[in-house]
């Protein structure tokens, strides 16, 4: 485990970065969600675990709690994918 502190990029930075926010399957545990992060040209750039942001976001239902999860996320995007 990396005792490294992990920085975020500023919100307008990440917003620029993202083309898409997907809800998945783990490849690696059919039983588990996530949230895979994509650049706007369809690069992988990080995951979020499905229930710890709900967990934390408590979402509405319908367009509402979409946007409160992609706002979520765009505040929590780790400045190392900018090194991918």
């Amino acid at each position: 485990m990396s005792n490294e502190e992990v920085h975020f990029l500023p919100f307008d930075e990440a917003v620029n970065i993202v083309g898409a926010i997907q809800e998945e399957e783990d490849i690696d545990d059919a039983t588990h969600r996530i949230f895979t992060v994509y650049s706007k040209d369809d690069k992988e750039l990080c995951w979020f675990d499905f229930e710890e942001v709900v967990q934390d976001v408590q979402p509405v239902k319908g367009d509402k709690g979409k946007e409160q999860v992609t706002e979520y996320i765009l505040h929590r995007i780790p400045d190392w994918v900018l090194e991918l």
